[in-house]
């Protein structure tokens, strides 16, 4: 018999070498719908960086960008934008740490 780990690394081996399925079985988005996941990403955040005072001019955006993408994406995507602005301001020094203080 097979330690469990080789058995469960085996099981999802073959849900990721089965044709069109995710680890869950459900189908893997095809390109067209990768596509349009991507493009709507792109003008929501299209907006957001013309309207970084006011977020709500970018409410339809965002539907669409929901609409348009698997839920795990639209969460990953969210991450992703957070993490790249943060980085942005880092790199360009304009980085202010909270002054509240750490606790030991």
């Amino acid at each position: 018999m097979w330690p469990r780990a080789v058995a469960d690394s085996a099981r999802l081996a073959l849900l990721f070498c089965t044709p069109g399925l995710s680890p869950l079985g459900m189908a893997a988005p095809s390109m067209k719908e990768r596509q349009a996941c991507w493009g709507a990403r792109d003008e929501y955040w299209k907006c957001l960086d013309e309207n970084t005072e006011d977020a709500s001019q970018c409410k339809k955006l965002r539907s669409s960008f929901e609409s348009s993408c698997p839920q795990q994406w639209i969460k990953y995507f969210d991450k992703r934008r957070d993490y790249l602005k943060f980085k942005e301001k880092f790199e360009a020094g304009q980085f202010q740490p909270s002054k509240t203080p750490a606790k030991s």
